[in-house]
């Protein structure tokens, strides 16, 4: 099960609102949802939760990139709204990577015929690009810093760490009325 929540800080304090991320695709379409909940180019974070099993927490300051931070990689790899926030930048992948000319098909089987040798080498092509998403947290740590939520505390954060942020935010109550 999975909730997803924007909190847009206003001059009033924080204002929450239940999303959808049906229509979402990519880490552009989660941003560009951000900043629609915030006229002013306040701060917004988009909090997503996957129960018991991962979170992740993006931040949208106005105009500026994304930052995002996940707690768990590898958990976040097998959902639909992780891979959203699992960019190659994200996991210091070059998106480059197989561009160039040894990944051509110069072997002769060009006319449509498949090598078996190639159908194995994909297969485990497959299961390396799954297996280099590390177990763990991954992004901007220091995300909340600011917000008064430090980097120790985001890494200790688990089971319901969307209330325990909204908590430290002093924006519970507001989290509460979308929950």
């Amino acid at each position: 099960m999975y909730f997803a929540a924007l909190l847009a800080r206003t001059e009033d304090g924080w204002e929450a609102s239940d999303t959808e991320l049906d229509d979402v695709e990519t880490l552009s379409d989660l941003a560009d949802l951000a900043r629609e909940a915030s006229p002013d180019e306040d701060t917004v974070l988009v909090l997503i939760e996957q129960e018991d099993a991962w979170f992740g927490v993006v931040r949208v300051d106005g105009e500026e990139d994304p930052r995002i931070y996940v707690s768990d990689a590898a958990a976040a790899a097998r959902s639909s709204y992780g891979e959203i926030l699992l960019t190659d930048e994200l996991l210091g992948r070059d998106p480059d990577d197989g561009d160039d000319l040894d990944a051509l098909d110069l072997d002769g089987t060009e006319d449509g015929e498949a090598d078996e040798d190639d159908d194995a080498a994909e297969e485990s092509a497959g299961i390396a690009g799954a297996a280099d998403v590390p177990h763990g947290p991954v992004g901007d740590a220091l995300i909340l810093d600011d917000l008064g939520v430090s980097e120790k505390q985001l890494r200790l954060m688990s089971t319901d760490a969307v209330t325990e942020i909204a908590e430290s935010l002093g924006a519970s109550e507001t989290l509460e009325t979308v929950r």
